[in-house]
């Protein structure tokens, strides 16, 4: 993966944050029944002690199973990613917990999301000419409404007209709508698997 000039992350911290939060997932599954968020102790890498902000999404045998996340930097980094691998497991409201049994065929994906950059809205249209496939997460947000998809999203929906069509769809807003009110942020993401 080429490197990010927003936030650098080592092979050595990556391998650590992943088993960060490997530990909080198995801590919880070996708990009876009281399933609780269980932090491991703070890493020593400078690099994870950063604050930053993430979504970490699960997969069972490649079909999602879980994406919680956020998008302030208010938490250090090691911290915001085991909260939410905790919240993906066990919290996302479109899956029941995560169970052992699971873990066989378990995947996890750490975005660590670059600052929020507002885009003034200039129409769908236009929009749609800057979005860059495969690099850009969009935000959108109006009265309340909040709908975002990571860049990852690109994946299984390569086209802007499509992507931006879904991600409307998921924040309650029809396909076809747009309004000059909506507000709009894009921002890219360090992935670490």
């Amino acid at each position: 993966m080429p490197a990010s000039p927003w936030f650098e992350l080592g092979p050595e911290a990556r391998e650590e944050l992943k088993s960060l939060v490997w530990r909080v997932l198995h801590s919880a599954l070996a708990q009876d029944g009281s399933r609780r968020l269980v932090l491991p102790p703070a890493p020593e890498s400078p690099a994870l002690l950063q604050p930053a902000a993430t979504f970490v999404t699960l997969h069972h045998k490649g079909e999602l199973r879980g994406c919680i996340g956020s998008t302030q930097a208010d938490t250090q980094l090691w911290q915001d990613a085991c909260e939410h691998a905790y919240g993906s497991a066990f919290e996302d409201r479109r899956f029941p917990p995560l169970r052992k049994h699971e873990l066989k065929h378990l995947s996890v994906e750490i975005s660590i999301l670059s600052a929020l950059q507002p885009l003034e809205n200039l129409g769908e249209q236009a929009l749609l000419a800057t979005l860059r496939p495969g690099i850009d997460g969009l935000l959108l947000h109006q009265y309340g409404r909040r709908a975002l998809f990571l860049p990852s999203v690109w994946d299984a929906l390569p086209e802007p007209e499509t992507f931006l069509q879904a991600l409307k769809y998921k924040g309650g807003w029809p396909p076809d709508y747009w309004d000059s009110t909506i507000e709009i942020a894009r921002f890219q993401t360090l992935v670490v698997r």
